[in-house]
């Protein structure tokens, strides 16, 4: 894997920190808008919107065909008229008699039937004995409504389902019951569940626990339990085995035929074989009606729906999702739909920050409000998903708003900045500009355009780039940036070119300003400072020129010196530097109680290679020779010439008269080998006297008498051996 150096690492924070700082407005006003929006959620307050938008679609999704699996025995008025009210026993059991002649699957009755409504008790009763497939209704009790019971033969059977339904707050049901647990904690089927099961049987599809999750399983169907903050629900009442309803329709979804039209045979006995028959009231009068996502209308009174068919359609549900994997309504998790309510309102702030036109922002928010119902719409009628639709608008258009009233307050006080900063400016005779963080200029004085050498009207419509060489608006543009970047006051010398080509070394001060909006503006203070720098160029000119005689006058000076000193044919310390030479080396012998040497040596043979091969020759060979002592000698040995062919070394620290002459033999034997002189091979030797202070004198002059007079004595001894 890849590791970011830290350079990178530091760079990518500081874009990251960067980001943050340009934006934290839209953060802040995103964060505001969704938030204010999920509190009025949690609120309950946008729910019946919410709830609005949810039975829209139902009424604008493709109508269902009719369901042919279910048949409805409605009591309409005039059945009501025919048979009275309450329907007495004896033709309810004529009714389901002749209903189970034709064979359905399974018939449901919904009809309460508590107590006796004689004639023909004993009719209806041996009908519930005789009829294995019949399905009764019972109401349980809550704490708002007193329950009724069911029918005692069809109790006994385990032949009841329950017909309680759930009211939402706007009086629309929008959501089914599976189960209901009683206090002993076994649990009672709702009468459309029931119904599904006997019909489902026929099926080979029985009830069982989904995977990994105590949901019920029906065939294709996984029914997900109803929870009390699902979709735009805010914490609703989730008792019970609760699922989202998701009706046919309303009108023309079942076939539905009339209690008289069956008992008169009028009703084909091939229309009710192998369906579900449900038996109840569809008589106005009986008010047993209901509302749903279907109900609404836009320019016509709600529309309501029987209970029969309010079963009908729970029925249908459950039936159409166990067999065919029909869709039930879905919803997102609720941090889902916090994710969703907090990206729309940073989309809104954000484009209204990036459009700053109210009219473009405005459009823009009404698209995308109007992508979000169309996404919403599609993901309802293509799989059943309930997306929350009101809250991402709202937050979308709310921050949108707010980010429209912060610019309109920026641009509010940016004109009262600009106007302000441009009657000062003006009385100021130093060229002076104004920039935005877009390095745009916005506020300039006559000074400036003056200094420029271009209109006004062009300085505030032209970047740096059109109107001076690149290499300048670069250096413009960094420093610019350089002070937006530090928030710190900046100054430094630039060059420019002016409209006549001409070009000036100016010092920019540089320093921004903030307005009560939080407004930056750059303001840049130019001096002209090109006299001032030839004047300098000047100056410093001279001063080199100063600094190089001064090193010529020492460079003379220390020649001088050295002629002064040295011996101008061997570059060896003349006589004059050698008496300094032997004075400071006898002070160092005195102050650290040492021993020094003098050698004064004389060329034995010089005369005649002067008389016999020439002057010429002769200097080579005191160059050669004078080359050789040093190279045979320790580094803090002094080898002078004090003329003709006379030598002296001063050996300081010299252990002894041992020392000395160990010295003075290897200077023998050195020069005692021969020299090549253009072309002559000539051969030489030298006399040496040794003197050592303090054993053989106590002063310069003495010392230098006694090695003098010790050269003679072995040059005399030379002469003899020859």
């Amino acid at each position: 894997m890849f590791k970011l150096s830290g350079r990178h690492q530091n760079k990518n924070l500081e874009n990251v920190k960067r980001w943050l700082l340009e934006n934290s407005r839209v953060l802040l006003t995103a964060s505001t808008s969704a938030g204010m929006v999920i509190l009025l959620r949690s609120l309950g307050l946008l729910q019946p919107l919410e709830w609005g938008i949810y039975d829209l679609f139902f009424r604008l999704r493709p109508p269902e065909s009719l369901d042919p699996r279910i048949v409805i025995v409605g009591i309409n008025e005039k059945d009501l008229q025919e048979y009275r009210y309450p329907i007495n026993d004896r033709d309810l059991a004529k009714l389901l008699q002749k209903l189970q002649s034709f064979q359905p699957r399974v018939i449901g009755l919904d009809i309460y039937r508590d107590l006796p409504q004689e004639p023909g008790h004993k009719d209806l009763v041996a009908a519930f004995n005789n009829i294995p497939n019949l399905i009764g209704i019972e109401k349980l009790e809550t704490k708002q409504n007193l329950g009724v019971r069911p029918p005692v033969v069809l109790s006994e059977k385990n032949q009841v389902g329950f017909n309680n339904v759930i009211n939402d707050a706007d009086g629309k049901i929008r959501r089914g019951l599976l189960y209901i647990h009683n206090e002993s904690g076994k649990y009672r089927e709702s009468f459309a569940l029931k119904l599904a099961l006997v019909y489902l049987k026929s099926e080979e599809i029985e009830p069982k626990a989904a995977a990994n999750s105590d949901y019920l399983q029906l065939g294709k169907a996984i029914f997900h339990r109803f929870k009390r903050n699902d979709g735009a629900y805010i914490r609703a009442d989730d008792k019970g085995y609760q699922f989202l309803a998701n009706p046919r329709g309303i009108i023309d979804s079942f076939t539905v035929v009339s209690m008289r039209d069956v008992l008169s045979d009028k009703v084909s006995p091939n229309l009710i074989k192998d369906r579900v028959v449900m038996i109840g009231y569809t008589a106005i009068s009986l008010k047993d009606f209901h509302y749903n996502s279907y109900s609404s209308r836009l320019f016509t009174s709600p529309e309501q729906i029987s209970g029969v068919e309010m079963q009908a359609h729970f029925l249908s549900q459950i039936l159409s999702s166990a067999i065919y994997g029909r869709s039930d309504i879905k919803v997102w998790p609720e941090y889902i739909e916090w994710l969703w309510i907090i990206i729309f309102s940073w989309v809104g702030a954000s484009l209204s920050w990036q459009f700053r036109l109210p009219k473009k922002s405005i459009f823009t928010i009404v698209l995308i409000g109007s992508g979000i119902i169309g996404i919403s719409y599609i993901a309802f009628i293509w799989n059943g998903w309930w997306l929350p639709v009101i809250p991402p608008i709202i937050s979308l258009s709310g921050s949108a708003v707010m980010i429209m009233f912060y610019l309109a307050h920026l641009q509010e006080e940016w004109q009262r900045s600009t106007e302000f900063l441009q009657s000062v400016i003006n009385a100021i005779p130093d060229p002076i500009f104004v920039k935005d963080k877009h390095h745009r200029r916005i506020v300039l004085n006559q000074a400036y355009s003056k200094f420029m050498g271009h209109p006004l009207e062009d300085l505030l419509i032209k970047t740096d780039y059109e109107l001076f060489p690149q290499n300048e608006a670069d250096m413009f543009w960094q420093q610019d940036e350089l002070v937006f970047q530090t928030s710190q006051e900046q100054e430094n010398e630039e060059s420019f070119t002016n409209a006549k080509g001409v070009t000036h070394i100016i010092a920019t001060k540089r320093y921004l300003h903030q307005d009560a909006a939080g407004n930056l503006f750059l303001v840049g203070v130019i001096r002209d400072i090109t006299a001032r720098k030839k004047m300098e160029e000047q100056l410093k000119e001279t001063a080199a020129k100063l600094e190089l005689d001064n090193a010529n006058l020492k460079r003379l000076g220390d020649n001088l010196h050295h002629q002064a000193h040295h011996d101008p044919l061997t570059g060896l310390p003349n006589r004059k530097q050698f008496l300094e030479c032997l004075r400071q080396a006898i002070e160092w012998a005195d102050l650290n109680e040492q021993t020094v040497g003098l050698l004064f040596l004389d060329l034995n043979g010089f005369k005649a290679v002067n008389d016999t091969l020439g002057h010429t020759i002769g200097d080579l060979l005191l160059k050669q020779v004078a080359g050789r002592l040093n190279g045979c000698l320790r580094g803090s040995d002094t080898v002078s010439r004090l003329g003709g062919d006379e030598f002296t070394v001063i050996l300081p620290g010299i252990p002894g008269e041992l020392g000395a002459s160990r010295v003075a033999n290897k200077i023998r034997h050195t020069i005692d080998q021969p020299f090549e002189l253009e072309g002559h091979i000539v051969s030489v030797s030298t006399s040496i006297g040794i003197a050592l202070y303090p054993l053989n004198a106590q002063g310069i002059d003495t010392l230098i008498n006694h090695a003098d007079a010790a050269m003679y004595q072995e040059k005399k001894h030379h002469k003899k051996q020859r």
